[in-house]
């Protein structure tokens, strides 16, 4: 009598469905990489120990130019205040994000810090990483 069965079990292991998914997940993060943008303008910052974290805060940015931008978009000295409150809305954590460029006269960047401290939001300035 003959009592083995009949279906044996391959011991190899077949590494093309772990080969699919890796290849899955590769194409994933590739799409998924350039869709994330910084809502930045590219300005040369200031070295420092520190490095800022961005968390959906809006940003102020002072180029070479005195130029002001509430993220990306150019935005009159005098309408700042105006501007930034009616992007800030009814944030619970009031916040921003000052950018100033390298050579920014540190007038500029005070006169934002004073217009933040008279509304209660929260300042914190960008700089890049030594």
């Amino acid at each position: 009598m003959n009592i083995r069965g009949r279906n044996k079990v391959s011991p190899e292991f077949n590494m093309s469905s772990m080969t699919d998914i890796v290849f899955l997940l590769l194409i994933f993060f590739m799409l998924t990489s350039t869709l994330v943008t910084t809502n930045a303008l590219d300005l040369v910052l200031p070295k420092a120990k520190g490095k800022t974290d961005s968390n959906k805060s809006i940003s102020v940015s002072i180029n070479k130019d005195l130029q002001f931008f509430i993220d990306k978009k150019l935005v009159d000295e005098t309408n700042l205040e105006q501007e930034l409150l009616t992007a800030i809305g009814t944030q619970e954590n009031k916040a921003i994000v000052l950018r100033a460029e390298e050579g920014v006269p540190i007038e500029k960047a005070v006169s934002v810090l004073d217009l933040a401290n008279r509304n209660q939001i929260k300042v914190v300035l960008a700089v890049r990483p030594k």
